[in-house]
């Protein structure tokens, strides 16, 4: 199994129409093919390849003093040797 380092983290509250705005933002960064988090002296920048894997799951958890809780994880995740040679040709 492979190890893991975690790059950057960021986790704050914010309202709906920032987190909104925020998602747009990065979605337009994902479709120009490069991504820059950035917090405090934190940095990551981020070569995004044309194909990637795009998980989606919706949890929900029970918490004793609080309820409900429920948590949407959106995932992107991609290889970086897997666009290198370009698809196979016959000549």
């Amino acid at each position: 199994m492979g190890r893991e380092t975690i790059l950057f983290k960021s986790k704050e509250r914010k309202g709906r129409k920032e987190v909104s705005d925020f998602l747009h933002q990065l979605a337009d960064k994902i479709a120009a093919g490069n991504l820059v988090l950035r917090q405090g002296q934190d940095e990551v920048n981020l070569e995004i390849p044309e194909n990637l894997i795009l998980e989606v799951e919706v949890e929900d958890e029970h918490k004793r003093k609080k309820g409900r809780r429920r948590q949407l994880e959106i995932e992107l995740k991609w290889y970086d040797n897997e666009d290198e040679g370009g698809p196979l040709e016959l000549e």
